[in-house]
């Protein structure tokens, strides 16, 4: 798109260039400004590593590495190029494999990046702030791994990847940096160009009805119901009544009760959170996650009101089954 200066009522186009013919670097330069000034791409986001790789395996590196307000982990993955160059796929390995970072492990990377560039700061303490917390909350971290990718320019290729992927509940940014030459200087558009800035709430909502269709038309498959008590359930309400049941005879802390019912069990959701998680979940996405009406909400050992997840269908239910069976409990289906 060209862009133009508008002086004594004269409209003239400023030429555009690349970032090579300037002899701007991609990682030297490019990165270290934003790197700098992250907001430009990735607004209410919080740089806590450059060039990451805290992996064993391979020597690929995560170009920047943030978290934003919601507790998300941000991979930024920047090309100087017009065409993207396969940054997608990047992106991708490098989400899943911070996707499993504890809130202590993001504070050492934190730490280790401030004491590398001289920074004398608790990176603790900076990022309790940046994320209005008064304490660690490792449960609540991290929210969800979110990919912002910034080029010079995407081919039809990419685009059409990461509006296919971001319509299967994945959050991917595309982000056009032109250059403009303007006498001695170097100007920069910058523009978000998936999802549109206008588009992008009625875009999630989308999404996220999408999503709930999906999960409807793969639940609607199977319609097998449990007897568990002397009652009988469908999938969702036999997770709720298994894990009610458990808290109610043990008495747990939420720490302990995750042990028995892990986080990965519903990889997005968990089997518990925290109610004040589970609420913010329902006000950002507009769908109720958890059960959330009050006979539900348990209170764990430590005081923390919790909900259940209710998102269970064929494709999750097995693990859950096979806990309630470790756990000395009967089900048998009907």
């Amino acid at each position: 798109m060209p862009i133009y200066t508008f002086k004594d009522k004269q409209i003239d186009e400023v030429n555009s260039t690349q970032f090579s013919a300037e002899g701007i670097q991609e990682r030297a330069d490019l990165q270290a400004a934003l790197r700098d000034k992250i907001s430009v791409i990735s607004p209410d986001t919080m740089v806590i590593a450059e060039e990451f790789s805290g992996w064993t395996e391979g020597a690929r590196r995560i170009d920047l590495l943030g978290i934003d307000k919601q507790a998300n982990l941000v991979v930024i993955e920047l090309k100087r190029d017009d065409t993207g160059a396969h940054m997608e796929l990047q992106a991708l390995r490098y989400a899943a494999m911070v996707s499993t970072l504890t809130f202590n492990r993001a504070v050492e990377i934190y730490q280790q990046y401030l004491d590398k560039r001289g920074l004398e700061k608790s990176a603790e303490e900076e990022i309790l702030i940046f994320l209005d917390w008064s304490d660690p909350a490792e449960e609540q971290f991290p929210t969800d791994v979110r990919i912002v990718l910034a080029s010079g320019d995407f081919s039809k290729e990419l685009t059409t990847a990461v509006m296919w992927l971001n319509e299967r509940d994945l959050d991917i940014r595309c982000v056009r940096l032109q250059p403009y030459k303007f006498g001695e200087d170097v100007l920069l558009n910058i523009e978000q160009i998936i999802p549109l800035p206008e588009a992008e709430e009625y875009q999630v909502k989308v999404r996220e009805q999408a999503e709930a269709q999906r999960a409807a038309a793969r639940s609607s498959k199977d319609k097998t119901k449990y007897r568990f008590l002397g009652e009988v359930y469908g999938k969702r309400q036999l997770v709720r009544a298994v894990v009610t049941h458990y808290v109610q005879q043990h008495n747990p802390t939420l720490e302990m009760l995750k042990q028995i019912f892990p986080d990965a069990l519903h990889q997005r959701y968990g089997v518990v959170a925290p109610l004040e998680k589970a609420q913010s979940v329902l006000e950002q996405t507009e769908y109720a996650r958890y059960f959330l009406d009050e006979d539900s909400i348990l209170k764990t050992a430590d005081n923390i009101d919790i909900a259940i997840c209710n998102q269970w269908g064929i494709g999750n239910i097995g693990p859950i089954l096979e806990i309630a069976k470790n756990q000395g409990y009967q089900i048998d289906e009907v």
